[in-house]
């Protein structure tokens, strides 16, 4: 079983420790995206990952490449071209204060494609399972396109569609995210939407709940992606992140729909102050435990256990186990 994950690949500068952007001097580097970030877990346990992006033909973008390589990622389908790599800088969070993303993205390489620059016969010819998110399509109207058209044709020639709704209000609205999940829904087979994506990028009341038991919120999201599924019949999958939050600690568990059928994962009790949610890793891994014949609720337990450190964290399928046999799911740290 291969996939191919189609997204950007940024250069990302990074506050140290939990200091403000105004507070430093320098800022920590390195290369991340959803779709990058998918690609590299799935190739850490062992699965077969193409990645495609374009990016610039300078030398950043060939250390980017490079480590991808590093990872023994196919990378030869990566177009070159264009001016330059986008960019998102971080300010890690601590307590009450959120973590800061600034983008850095129009007219990257990525966001400004020719029709000449993927070879998609090539590309579908040998994959089972197309990994896309909803950030790509914010990026131009040619990408948006691209994203449609590309689900529309791994739909017809039962290549498994797997998508991310990943709203991001700094990048798109609501009404526009809503507008594009309208036409790409029908040729989804596996979606993951989170607390902060089923009320903008998918127009469930969900907002009101913050102030109601977690358990009254819980049934709420089951309802919300039971619907989604009711509309969208090829939607095999639906799959979320349920967060409790409070200023020192948060109560995190997840939920997967599979044929009208619920699914829960344990609950853990984790930092409020992660570097970054962990909707890539917990999508990476879900397909993972498609792909290599999971149980459905071993599924979720395992990218459940595997999301909480962070998107970027490398863990091994021994490590992974053992926060799932592990009966204690307070990994406060």
């Amino acid at each position: 079983m291969s996939v191919t994950t189609f997204g950007e690949l940024m250069l990302r500068l990074t506050t140290h420790d939990t200091l403000r952007f105004s507070q430093v001097t320098y800022l920590e580097t390195n290369f991340g995206g959803v779709e990058t970030n998918v690609a590299v877990l799935l190739n850490q346990l062992g699965d077969q990952v193409t990645f495609v992006t374009k990016l610039p033909e300078n030398n950043i973008a060939d250390i980017a490449i490079n480590q991808l390589r590093g990872y023994e990622i196919d990378t030869s389908l990566i177009a070159r071209g264009g001016d330059r790599m986008g960019l998102y800088f971080l300010q890690r969070g601590r307590g009450i204060r959120l973590i800061s993303v600034t983008y850095d993205r129009a007219f990257s390489a990525f966001a400004t494609p020719q029709k000449s620059d993927y070879d998609w016969g090539l590309l579908f010819m040998k994959i089972n399972y197309f990994y896309i998110s909803g950030i790509t399509p914010t990026l131009s109207n040619e990408l948006a396109q691209t994203v449609l058209d590309s689900a529309k044709y791994c739909h017809l020639h039962q290549i498994k569609v797997v998508y991310d709704a990943n709203f991001r209000g700094k990048l798109w609205t609501s009404k526009t995210a809503m507008a594009f999940n309208q036409q790409i829904l029908p040729h989804v087979n596996i979606c993951f939407a989170h607390d902060e994506d089923l009320g903008p990028a998918l127009g469930f009341s969900i907002e009101q709940l913050e102030a109601t038991p977690f358990a009254n919120r819980i049934t709420e999201y089951k309802r919300s992606l039971e619907r989604l599924t009711a509309n969208y019949l090829d939607l095999q999958i639906v799959a979320t992140i349920v967060r409790d939050i409070s200023t020192t600690s948060s109560r995190w568990i997840s939920l997967l729909c599979q044929d009208r059928h619920f699914y829960q994962s344990p609950s853990y009790l984790v930092p409020t102050d992660h570097e970054v949610a962990s909707g890539d890793a917990f999508g990476a891994w879900i397909i993972h435990g498609i792909i290599n014949e999971f149980s459905t609720q071993e599924q979720l337990d395992y990218a459940m256990a595997a999301a909480i450190p962070s998107d970027s964290s490398l863990l091994s399928d021994k490590e992974i186990k053992a926060v799932v046999n592990k009966g204690d799911r307070n990994i406060l740290r």
